[in-house]
């Protein structure tokens, strides 16, 4: 009996030190999926699942749709979710600024809603380049003949259906581009792009660095918002594309940043 005690303790502390290193690793990147954790945990789904389940019950995290976040923190929604939100916003802002694209353009498109929604008003174009992290614009230009389309690749973030991480940055490090569109979760003048994880903010600040024109698109709601934790700084010249529904107050400390150009649709 007591080696089977031993032995079951054993089994406990393993559990234990799991359950540490999976807080650990919400803390860091802000948030987790359950499949990708057991894969690197080499544990079942079901078990990921009663270790977040006890985590959130001793409140160190929140559970999110498919996974968990830091506690305290609001829960990502998952794209699916937002792409219910804003939506005569979120396409006049795609088709403003699918109309800056000219033929033999490079660009970069973010993942998220209003990008896809820019991908969507491409469709139609030829003599383009688009490189993307986004499943939302490979699935809209997966059929568009005349568009050279490059994909990131990397580790999925299956709540924002987007590639994140050393191998899509590795090969965004391959390529330059003449226009770099980027989302937001929340867009502060002060701090830059807010976002769930600092897996994707690192990959916005690479995608800004390679192009020669940076463009935000960002609907009035994200003005303003800190959502998260993680963020992406704006330390170049860049433009702010949001709607037309943005108020003084929100657009004011944009429009007082030098080098930033505001503009509403």
């Amino acid at each position: 009996m007591r080696q089977e005690v031993g032995a079951e303790e054993r089994r406990r502390l393993r559990a234990g030190d799991r359950r540490e290193l999976i807080a650990r690793m919400i803390q860091t990147d802000g948030t987790v999926v359950v499949e990708e954790l057991a894969r690197s945990l080499e544990v079942t789904p079901s078990t990921i699942r009663r270790d977040l389940a006890l985590l959130t019950e001793q409140g160190t995290i929140a559970r999110t749709y498919g996974g968990a976040m830091s506690a305290g923190h609001t829960a990502e929604p998952t794209l699916g979710q937002r792409s219910g939100l804003a939506v005569a916003e979120k396409d006049r802002i795609g088709r403003w600024a699918a109309a800056r694209i000219g033929p033999g353009d490079t660009v970069i498109l973010d993942a998220g809603t209003t990008t896809g929604r820019l991908a969507h008003h491409l469709r139609a174009r030829a003599d383009l380049t688009v490189i993307t992290c986004g499943l939302t614009a490979l699935r809209e230009l997966a059929e568009s003949d005349g568009i050279e389309l490059i994909t990131l690749g990397g580790t999925l973030r299956h709540v924002s259906q987007g590639f994140v991480g050393p191998l899509a940055e590795l090969t965004l490090s391959r390529l330059t581009a003449d226009k770099v569109f980027l989302g937001a979760d929340g867009l502060d003048a002060r701090l830059g792009i807010c976002e769930a994880s600092l897996q994707q903010t690192s990959l916005k600040e690479m995608m800004a660095d390679r192009g020669k024109e940076v463009y935000v698109l960002a609907d009035s709601s994200k003005l303003g918002q800190s959502p998260f934790t993680a963020w992406a700084p704006l330390d170049r010249p860049w433009t702010l594309v949001t709607d037309s529904g943005a108020t003084d107050d929100q657009l004011g400390p944009f429009r007082a940043l030098p080098d930033t150009e505001v503009i509403t649709v």
